[in-house]
């Protein structure tokens, strides 16, 4: 395992832990505080996504299940997507507190035209912000 890697799992490791959310009243993460640094939707997915469902999206069953986002037809609602990005379900944590509305938008229409999918329609950051939940924290302690 190489030291980026390792990083990389981590960083996903430390999004898992109850406690990695503060419970104030904000609701919005600020368009400049991102956790992550990264300005492409390419970018978000390479070093945040793919660590869980790998380089090529095809996803992964092991010590969790990954679905693929690879020719995923669930993809093809993309509120449905913004929605489990920013809030998390199941084993997918919420990053809400560490993606701007912008950067989920851009990796959602990176994924949504790649790897095999190919949905045209676009999702902005406007989008995203209406997918958060009023009254809960998006912001990191």
């Amino acid at each position: 395992m190489t030291i980026h890697s390792l990083n990389k799992f981590l960083l996903g490791l430390a999004m898992l832990l109850p406690g990695a959310y503060s419970h104030a009243d904000t609701a919005v993460i600020s368009e400049t505080s991102s956790a992550f640094p990264y300005k492409t939707g390419e970018d978000v997915f390479k070093h945040v996504c793919a660590a869980c469902h790998m380089p090529d999206a095809k996803g992964a069953v092991g010590a969790g299940h990954f679905p693929a986002l690879a020719k995923n037809p669930k993809l093809a609602a993309a509120g449905y997507i913004g929605f489990v990005v920013v809030n998390g379900q199941k084993g997918m944590p919420p990053f809400g507190g560490t993606l701007t509305d912008t950067q989920i938008a851009d990796t959602i229409n990176y994924v949504r035209t790649h790897f095999g999918n190919n949905f045209a329609d676009k999702v902005g950051p406007q989008d995203i912000g209406k997918l958060r939940q009023p009254g809960r924290s998006y912001q990191l302690e």
